[in-house]
């Protein structure tokens, strides 16, 4: 068993793909029509047949006070692993993003906790 499609909840999915591709750097891999909605799929370039991130319209109630809550908490919705999160952090103020955790050590990490936008934390670790 191994996990093929991850979702990350998004307000906005055309504000979420110009985001999740223009700025973190991710590949759009599969946008199909559902309705007012669509399938929506990002990958990294580095794995593009890897798992895809789903960026999921927030439809659903109980989801949306879900995300709101674990965002007023200030806990990241999910995790991306990157080489040196010093460095894509300064990438990606320079580029306009926020973060809500800059660069720190924590144990045999270091994290980041950006805005993704769209309702969102995100965290980037790098292992130690």
């Amino acid at each position: 068993m191994k996990i093929v499609v991850t979702s990350v909840p998004v307000e906005d999915q055309d504000r979420a793909l110009d985001f999740y591709t223009n700025i973190l750097g991710f590949i759009k891999k599969t946008e199909v029509p559902l309705g007012e909605h669509k399938w929506l799929t990002v990958v990294s370039p580095q794995e593009q047949s890897g798992v895809e991130l789903l960026l999921e319209p927030m439809a659903f109630e109980p989801a949306k006070q879900y995300q709101n809550s674990l965002k007023e908490a200030g806990i990241p919705w999910t995790s991306f692993a990157v080489d040196d999160v010093k460095a894509e952090y300064e990438r990606l103020v320079a580029l306009g993003v926020e973060f809500s955790i800059t660069p720190r050590e924590a144990g045999s990490v270091i994290i980041a906790v950006l805005d993704d936008t769209c309702g969102n934390y995100i965290q980037l670790m790098q292992l130690l």
